[in-house]
């Protein structure tokens, strides 16, 4: 993302104006664009004119558009499962595209200026235009590479929006690792980067069952051979070796070790250069199935862990691990849920504050300050807060148990807890009696 202009006043409001360059960009746009701010964009209308003589005509018009926000959908949710190809496609070998496929030349990594991913911001026009009446309604759409715009109120440039807004923007962000998840005849080629996981190609080959001396035989060799060359040709269109910090190729079985051979004996025929010399980044892992939401688990592995200790999705699956540990073993310092973990943080008793992004995205400005309040609160005494992203498995993880939850410092005991309220309670209203009389 770059940073084309910013203007934030001290209490909270003004403007920032953002060039996305990638698909995930478009993620954090619609992390920071809420419900009430104003969106200035470039908008195409369609302008109907009519002559003296009663005949009309129609061209379109580029337009530079201010709409008060009133509802944000983002088009690309890259974790979604899509449902297997046809029965024609399955039966020849089909390689499926989602919806954050960008295409690029096969003999270089994914382009990162072709973007597919896109928001439709809509809301009614809050500045009069010579073609767009104020209050009409109208949706922009922002894209990969289009500046926009956006303006908040007193208060709405909070430490979360401006810590992402510095984050997004820090030269030299990118994605780090690339995987194959993949299992029998079917992989998904995935690029993981800070915070999203995009699957940008999945393959599926279907492969007869091997029978010694039978027919079956030599068509099973020919589907693995297709499944590889299919495998080997998304390596090339969209893995950047020389940004990749790692590639991780992962399967229940031995359909790892075949990739792998095949994509090195592949690269020494045809004189890959960019493969051999990046031989030590690849990974070879176990996984528990050929699906994308097994890297939760691969990614928390002693084996990538290190490796990758200081990437910020390492970090999110490593401490949801401790979490779920801590929860087993010790449930008296795990606590999960709004109101508990507001009251262990009014308390001082947070040492891990983990929090899924979606709980920020609230229509609700009162219930955003009031865990943007948490945050702070928590980085004021000593804890250490880690914001998930929901397009991460352990940020989606996060959110079937209410989107947060704490790893405390010390022990405590909820029904305590309640308890000493209650007693609190009882207190100060014996002595709102006392002066009453």
């Amino acid at each position: 993302m770059l940073l084309v202009k910013q203007h934030i006043e001290r209490d909270g409001s003004g403007y920032v104006t953002l060039r996305p360059q990638e698909d995930e960009d478009m993620w954090h746009a619609y992390n920071l664009i809420q419900e009430g701010d104003e969106l200035r964009g470039s908008a195409v209308r369609r302008v109907t004119t009519e002559s003296s003589t009663g005949s009309t005509s129609s061209h379109r018009v580029h337009l530079k558009l201010t709409i008060i926000v009133s509802k944000v959908l983002y088009s690309a949710l890259a974790q979604s499962e899509q449902p297997s190809s046809s029965s024609s496609a399955a039966a020849s070998g089909s390689t499926t595209p989602t919806e954050t496929l960008t295409t690029a030349p096969t003999t270089g990594a994914a382009s990162s200026t072709a973007g597919t991913a896109t928001l439709h911001v809509s809301g009614k026009v809050s500045s009069e235009n010579l073609h767009v009446k104020k209050g009409a309604f109208h949706t922009l759409d922002l894209e990969v590479g289009r500046d926009f715009t956006i303006i908040k109120q007193e208060g709405e440039w909070d430490s979360i929006a401006r810590e992402r807004i510095r984050e997004v923007t820090e030269p030299g962000r990118g994605a780090e690792v690339g995987a194959i998840v993949c299992g029998e005849g079917l992989a998904n080629i995935c690029v993981i980067t800070n915070h999203t996981t995009i699957i940008r190609q999945r393959i599926d080959v279907p492969t007869p069952r091997k029978r010694k001396g039978g027919t079956t035989a030599l068509g099973a060799d020919k589907a693995h051979s297709r499944f590889n060359q299919q495998v080997y040709a998304a390596v090339l269109r969209h893995f950047d070796f020389e940004q990749l910090k790692v590639l991780i190729i992962a399967s229940p079985g031995f359909t790892k070790d075949a990739v792998y051979q095949y994509i090195m004996e592949e690269a020494v025929r045809t004189g890959n250069k960019q493969i051999l010399q990046a031989k030590s980044k690849f990974l070879l892992l176990h996984s528990p199935s050929h699906h994308v939401h097994s890297l939760a688990q691969i990614l928390s592995s002693p084996e990538i862990s290190s490796q990758l200790k200081d990437t910020k999705f390492a970090q999110e699956g490593i401490m949801l691990d401790k979490f779920f540990k801590m929860l087993e073993e010790n449930p008296l310092r795990a606590w999960y849920g709004e109101s508990h973990v507001m009251k262990a943080a009014e308390r001082g008793a947070i040492g891990k504050l983990l929090i899924s992004d979606e709980i920020f995205r609230s229509p609700s400005v009162q219930r955003r300050k009031q865990f943007v309040k948490l945050v702070e609160d928590v980085k004021a005494y000593g804890g250490e807060v880690l914001i998930f992203s929901s397009m991460h498995e352990s940020g989606q993880q996060l959110n079937q148990l209410t989107g947060i939850a704490a790893l405390l410092t010390f022990p405590l005991d909820i029904e305590d807890v309640l308890e000493e309220e209650r007693q609190e309670a009882e207190e100060k209203g014996v002595e709102v009696t006392e002066e009453l009389s």
